[in-house]
């Protein structure tokens, strides 16, 4: 007798969170069973064409699938194209900074995006997150854009093109997969602990859904594998490195990036270029020069602080600088787990690299203050230099793991003070 061939691992069981958020999306869309859905021994749990409810996820508890519920389901009147074309339109005659990034290329971009393939999985996680996630949909129409926007003005290929918008629209959808309190609607640069260890692992779930249950490419699935991957190193899911990172990688890293500091409290170009910029090595320079030539074209940007409260938070910063690498080396000297002492190295590495900014900027001479224009730049360095800061505890936590509780108290000592230098 034949057995039913085995699905991947990572989709034998509905996630519940992804459930929670078809079935909230069910209530205003109309989603099916495209297929009748069975449990692994050949139980039959749901038929064809019936609509998903309630009692679908009660059955669908801790049973094992034969094919994956993802696959099994249909938004009959969800995302299409013309949904995205109609996103598209709308964020080029928006206000926002993004805007100035996507008008130069709005026809060529408006021309490809119906011919963009959405896989039947896709269609349904897209619907799904504009019902019950609007801010996450939101969010992928603007990576569309942005990579789009970026390909086009590097002299992509029309195929480059369609692959890097659909790399942008698709980027996060592994954060479906994840409680919705852990994901980026406030973006990642405010997340506690706690929440950062949820959020990292999104891009590799991301990467497994479009290599597991889509036709997709490689390198696509690969690029948003890497979408938090810096050059130096400095970022996740696996810290890699340089050549590591792939090319469609390095276009959505500085994608994401860019998009992060939109959704801050003063989202200009010139911030984003100046994000992207003031830890030399992180992004990709060809990327990078696209968005701070636009950057160049905006009005000059303007401080919100004095220039007097602006040299004591650069008094402040490197204060805190010195303080956070002198308590990293201290805290190696008391380390004896291997874990800890590999976070403490990855603190070490990402404050050296905070000062390769600090110094490439010029912080440190008493000359980098002169006009408002000035002032303004600077002041967007230090935002951005003191959120690097803050990040290191997260990421030093999330290397060490559980720790015995003699350097799991090196480690919150450390922390501590860390929170107390960049606060």
């Amino acid at each position: 007798m034949n057995q039913p061939a085995r699905q991947p691992a990572a989709f034998a069981t509905a996630n519940p969170h992804a459930l929670a958020t078809i079935l909230e999306a069910s209530q205003t869309k109309s989603i099916i069973a495209s297929r009748d859905i069975f449990d692994l021994s050949g139980t039959k749990l749901w038929a064809r064409d019936q609509p998903v409810s309630a009692t679908l996820q009660r059955k669908l508890l801790d049973r094992q699938l034969r094919n994956p519920l993802e696959s099994c389901l249909l938004a009959e009147d969800g995302v299409t194209t013309q949904t995205l074309v109609q996103g598209l339109r709308r964020l080029v005659e928006g206000t926002t900074p993004l805007a100035a990034l996507l008008r130069p290329h709005a026809a060529r971009l408006e021309r490809e995006v119906p011919q963009l393939p959405l896989h039947s999985v896709v269609q349904l996680l897209l619907t799904a997150g504009q019902a019950s996630r609007p801010e996450s949909f939101e969010h992928a129409l603007q990576g569309m854009a942005l990579a789009g926007a970026l390909m086009a003005a590097q002299g992509g290929s029309t195929a480059e093109l369609r692959l890097a918008m659909l790399c942008g629209l698709l980027h996060d959808l592994g954060e479906m997969y994840i409680a919705p309190h852990h994901g980026e609607a406030d973006a990642d640069r405010v997340l506690d602990v706690q929440s950062y260890q949820h959020l990292v692992v999104h891009p590799h779930v991301g990467q497994l859904l479009l290599t597991q249950l889509t036709n997709y490419p490689a390198a696509m699935a690969r690029a948003i594998g890497e979408h938090h991957e810096r050059l130096d190193g400095s970022g996740y899911p696996h810290g890699l490195q340089r050549d590591a990172v792939s090319p469609l990688g390095r276009l959505l890293a500085v994608t994401e990036a860019a998009l992060a500091v939109l959704r801050g409290e003063r989202p200009y170009l010139a911030r984003i270029s100046v994000a992207l910029r003031v830890v030399p090595g992180e992004f990709d320079l060809g990327w990078v020069g696209r968005i701070a030539e636009a950057a160049r074209c905006e009005p000059e940007l303007h401080p919100a602080l004095k220039t007097a409260d602006v040299r004591m938070r650069l008094a402040r910063l490197d204060a805190a600088l010195e303080a956070a690498q002198d308590g990293v080396a201290a805290a190696k000297g008391e380390a004896k787990a291997p874990a800890l002492a590999d976070a403490l190295g990855l603190a070490q590495h990402l404050l050296g690299r905070l000062r390769t900014g600090w110094y490439a900027s010029g912080l440190w001479s008493a000359d980098a203050l002169g006009n408002a224009h000035d002032t303004a730049e600077v002041e967007a360095v230090e935002d951005e230099l003191f959120f690097r800061l803050q990040a290191i505890e997260r990421a030093a936590r999330l290397r060490a793991g559980t720790l015995p509780e003699a350097d799991a108290q090196v480690l919150e000592r450390l922390c501590e003070d860390l929170r107390a230098y960049s606060g």
